[in-house]
């Protein structure tokens, strides 16, 4: 089970079943899709309890698809029961990033100041977008910065600082 303030990551959610015996339709946020079943154990979310699981089989089922079987989960009515889950691991799960790249959960809450200085908030969370991912700061106002290298200079994780070169006026 996930301890008070540990840090969970999501990796996808359980969206459905397949077939008779237990079989669980994943929506996979992780590359390959497949990549999820590695993990283990799985810490399942949903109605505010988190519920611990270990895959017993997994397969790709589509572009960001998968389909498992959990451990202790036998039957389509205990599947079921699972649907809607968020699937989540602990952050101490992940293998350590390469060098120069972040998880987003390690941006969110640094402090983000301009190279001038001026603090323009906090991360509050990141998004994909087509072109680039997005990071939301909140401060004073919220405001949308690209996450791309001309826009960040430096993130400082144990400073908990991030340093963009971003007018504070936009």
């Amino acid at each position: 089970m996930a301890d008070a303030g540990e840090r969970l990551v999501v990796l996808g959610r359980i969206s459905g079943l397949f077939g008779l015996r237990g079989e669980l339709k994943v929506d996979s946020f992780t590359a390959p899709p497949e990549g999820i079943c590695r993990y283990a154990p799985w810490l399942l979310k949903r109605g505010g309890v988190v519920t611990e699981h270990k895959v017993a089989t997994g397969r790709p089922r589509g572009n960001a698809g998968v389909v498992v079987t959990l451990e202790g989960v036998a039957d389509r009515e205990g599947a079921l029961a699972l649907i809607g889950a968020e699937i989540a691991v602990r952050r101490t799960q992940l293998p350590p990033p390469e060098p120069g790249r972040h998880y987003w959960i390690d941006l969110e809450g640094l402090k983000v100041v301009t190279e001038a200085g001026v603090v323009l908030g906090e991360v509050n969370h990141l998004f994909e977008t087509g072109a680039n991912d997005v990071i939301v700061v909140r401060g004073d106002r919220e405001r949308l910065l690209p996450y791309v290298p001309q826009v960040v200079k430096d993130v400082d994780l144990a400073a908990g600082v991030m340093r963009v070169d971003w007018d504070p006026e936009f």
